[in-house]
């Protein structure tokens, strides 16, 4: 489900498509689209121009964490997998070793 960018929230896990432009050996640019799936830590800026998120992950035991811009015309499309129930708006504590799951919160239109 496609995930408009004011809805970005901290707790959410989100899929994050990046354009990515590279040169091959030739010189010749190539664009392709990057995927980074990661939760929400936080949002800073409301919807300045300047306004970021960041979205941690963990690959392969190591915690890695990207600032995206939110109006940025390199970010394909932000997709929601799912949402948690937190009750900061920073999560900083995720990266410090949190061991305990994030609750997840059940949508509105499910049903049971």
């Amino acid at each position: 489900m496609e995930i408009k960018v004011s809805e970005l929230k901290p707790g959410q896990t989100v899929r994050v498509h990046q354009k990515i432009k590279e040169k091959n050996a030739k010189g010749e640019e190539k664009e392709r689209i990057q995927v980074f799936e990661g939760i929400i830590l936080n949002r800073r800026h409301g919807n300045e121009t300047g306004a970021t998120f960041c979205v941690r992950k963990i690959s392969d035991g190591i915690g890695v964490e990207k600032i995206f811009p939110i109006k940025s015309p390199t970010i394909a499309k932000i997709e929601l997998v799912k949402t948690a129930k937190v009750r900061r708006a920073n999560l900083s504590y995720l990266t410090k070793g949190y061991k305990k799951k994030l609750k997840e919160k059940r949508a509105v239109n499910e049903k049971k």
